[in-house]
Parts: C-alpha cells; sequence; structure tokens
C-alpha cells in the first residue's frame, strides 16, 4: 500500500453529490441510438459529477458500466440505478485509484462481471485550492498526482492486456491546463501532464487500434468544487467568468466523452475536445 492516504479529513472531497443544491443536471437530452451497443466501459470517479453523467449516457447508448469511486456509497447506488433505469447492467466498485492493486481489482471485477472491457474512461480527479506555492504541502502534492495522473497509468496498465481493436481511452483533463490556475498550481499541473500523457499513449497505441482522447471541460457545477475544491471566493462567482457567463452541467460535457468512445470519432486519436463555455484554448 502506499504512503500517501487519501486525502478525505483536510475537507469534504470528493463530496456528496446527493446534497449538493442545485443539484447538477446528468440527465441524458436525447434518445439513444445504440452507439455503444454491446460496449463495457470502465468510468473512474462515476458516482457523480460528470462521470455520473458519462455513465447515464452511455448507458443509454447501450454500454454496461462499472461504476469506480472512492468513498460516497450513496451516490455510487444511485449511478447504479440510473443505469440500470436505462436496461444496462452495471457493478460498483470502491477504493483509491492511487493504488496500483486496485486498478487489477477494476479490471478483474468488470472481466468477470462483464467478460470484456471496451472503453476506459479515466475521469476521476482531486483539487485542493491555495494562494500561494508555499502552502501546498508535500503530502497534498503527492497525493494530487497519484489521484489524478498516476491512477490513469495504473488502470491502462492494468486494463492494456484485456484492450482489442476498437477499444477507446478518454482521459479527463482541464481547461487549467491551457489557461493556468492562480489558485490550483498542482491541479494544474496534473491536468498538463494528462494531456502530454494522451497524446504519447495515442502514438503508443494508434497501431493496434486503440484510439486515445481527452476532454478538457471548463468550469462545471459538480461536488468537486462547492465540496472542498475551491475557495469560497472563487465559488461566489463560479463560472460567470466564461463567454457564457455561467458554469456548465455535467449533461453538457458527457457528449464528448460518447463522441470520442464511438465510432464516430473513428478518425481521432490524441485529441482534446473543449465543454468550456466559448473560452478560446488554442489547444
Amino acid at each position: 500500500m502506499s504512503d500517501t492516504a487519501p486525502m478525505i479529513h483536510e475537507d469534504a472531497l470528493p463530496g456528496h453529490e446527493s446534497r449538493l443544491n442545485p443539484k447538477p443536471q446528468w440527465q441524458p437530452r436525447f434518445n439513444g441510438s445504440d452507439r455503444l451497443a454491446g460496449k463495457v466501459a470502465i468510468i473512474t470517479g462515476a458516482d457523480s459529477g460528470i462521470g455520473r453523467a458519462v455513465a447515464a449516457l452511455y448507458a443509454r447508448e447501450g454500454a454496461d458500466i462499472a461504476i469506480v469511486y472512492l468513498l460516497e456509497d450513496d451516490d455510487a447506488a444511485e449511478t447504479k440505478r440510473i443505469v440500470e433505469m436505462e436496461g444496462r447492467k452495471a457493478i460498483t466498485i470502491c477504493g483509491d485509484i492511487g493504488e496500483p492493486a486496485f486498478a487489477d481489482e477494476i479490471v478483474a471485477r468488470t472481466l468477470e462481471a462483464f467478460g470484456r472491457i471496451d472503453i476506459v474512461v479515466n475521469n476521476a480527479g482531486e483539487q485542493h485550492p491555495d494562494k500561494d506555492i508555499t502552502d501546498i504541502s508535500e503530502d497534498q502534492l503527492r497525493r494530487t498526482f497519484q489521484t489524478n495522473i498516476f491512477g490513469m497509468f495504473f488502470l491502462v496498465q492494468a486494463a492494456r492486456p484485456h484492450l482489442k481493436a476498437g477499444a477507446a481511452i478518454i482521459n479527463c483533463t482541464s481547461v487549467t491546463m491551457y489557461q493556468g490556475s492562480s489558485e490550483l498550481l498542482d491541479y494544474s499541473a496534473t491536468k498538463g501532464a494528462i494531456t502530454a500523457f494522451t497524446r504519447s499513449l495515442s502514438e503508443n497505441l494508434v497501431s493496434d487500434g486503440i484510439r486515445v482522447n481527452a476532454v478538457a471541460p471548463g468550469p462545471i457545477w459538480t461536488p468537486l468544487n462547492p465540496c472542498g475544491g475551491a475557495s469560497p471566493e472563487k465559488l461566489e462567482n463560479f463560472g460567470e467568468g466564461t463567454p457564457m457567463g455561467r458554469p456548465g452541467q455535467p449533461n453538457e460535457v458527457a457528449p464528448a466523452f460518447l463522441f470520442l468512445a464511438c465510432e464516430d470519432a473513428s478518425y481521432m486519436s490524441g485529441q482534446v475536445l473543449h465543454p468550456n463555455g466559448g473560452t478560446i484554448v488554442n489547444g
């Protein structure tokens, strides 16, 4: 086991979606068209926020889902119910994605339940606001990298032997990778690493018919920010600095993950999509 324990006592992260008011909008907005019929997806951080919206949309499009999460049993159970209401199967897998052994468990349990893996969505992440770089402890720095980028490496390594031609990997980076963020120095650094990982992994796997892409959301209303991931000052005007003047909703981001997972994106790899409220990042 790693010496870097989840930072669940410093703040309220990851946070319960069930306690948010207003509730994030996860509901798919259109009828499905079987774009993921017969597929199996592993989605980390699928208990709430963007991950829940992606799970709901993938299920509507015909996929069975492995819901990976850290702590929130009630939120994970609700996501499972949502998937099953779409007529698909779901399992919940609780643990710390920063641990290599947990990645092996995710893959083993997914294969046991569904017999295959077609899509890996590396969505889970954590952030901790700090106004000065000297406020970032070594433990926090290691923990943020452990979750946000090490976890992606571990899960891809575990899943790789089971991914066949036509499989897709989608990583969640962030607008902060392109714009920077004065209060999220360690988080932004991990998102830069994720973008580089996405592009390099794409080059590594493309000849085997496995596509690797990423999504870089802007400010999205999920438990991440109001449950300790943003300062109170930032929350007062959360998302209002975007050209659209508001934060986005999870179901406005999930379609980007669907596009990159299905055959509509068959000629795309190593790319990043930007559902960010109109911010131009030129990346």
